[in-house]
């Protein structure tokens, strides 16, 4: 397992855990400064809108995980904000962690445009104690764009309650673009080689992140 600590701008300001798969106490950070660990997260499954089914499985899933990390845990669903988007800065102002789930880039990133997410996020900047952490999906998300993901996700998904003009619009919390499950035994390996192959080629600034691989970005190192 391999973990990066990376120092951001200076107004980039919340803590991020970035993960290419399953949030493990294993693939976590050897020694997370405080104040990572407790408090209440909300949990965002929007990424799998398409998959209706699994959501309270995977909802189960990262709740029991984040339990052992001291949170309690919450569904923060992001389509119930498409048409009041400005309730959800309250919404994530009692929130210490949002944790978001993969599934396809695109579809999460239409829904974060959708509720203006990264607006909300920003708001809750200046607070030591906020983390925005996910894998996969979740992670693709924090950076510039989804340039490379398309050979890994289809960009024309578009669930039920979802607006056609509502165009796939990441955070840009990190310069890098996130390639998740490089080189792992993942069904999303072999696309995740062309989306590397693909950002080298055009001279992309882009990390590969195996499964097992975290990135962590801690302000209080700029300090």
């Amino acid at each position: 397992m391999i973990t990066w600590f990376v120092l951001v701008p200076l107004e980039m300001l919340m803590q991020l855990l970035l993960s290419s798969w399953f949030l493990t106490p294993a693939s976590l950070p050897l020694a997370l400064p405080p104040p990572f660990g407790g408090g209440r997260a909300g949990i965002v499954l929007n990424a799998l809108d398409q998959y209706g089914p699994t959501r309270g499985r995977d909802y189960g899933r990262e709740a029991l995980t984040l339990e052992s990390l001291g949170y309690t845990s919450e569904e923060l669903d992001l389509r119930e904000y498409f048409r009041a988007p400005q309730e959800l800065h309250r919404r994530l102002a009692g929130l210490d962690l949002v944790w978001v789930l993969g599934g396809n880039a695109f579809v999460l990133a239409r829904a974060m445009n959708q509720a203006r997410f990264g607006k909300a996020l920003a708001v809750q900047a200046p607070r030591p104690e906020f983390v925005y952490g996910g894998y996969s999906a979740g992670a693709c998300v924090a950076g510039p764009d989804l340039q490379g993901i398309e050979l890994i996700d289809d960009p024309a998904v578009l669930p039920e309650g979802y607006c056609e003009t509502a165009v796939p619009q990441c955070l840009g919390l990190v310069a890098d673009r996130i390639v998740p499950h490089w080189r792992s035994e993942h069904p999303d390996a072999e696309g995740a080689e062309r989306a590397a192959k693909y950002l080298n080629e055009r001279g992309l600034q882009y990390r590969c992140l195996r499964d097992g691989e975290t990135m962590y970005v801690d302000r209080s190192l700029q300090r």
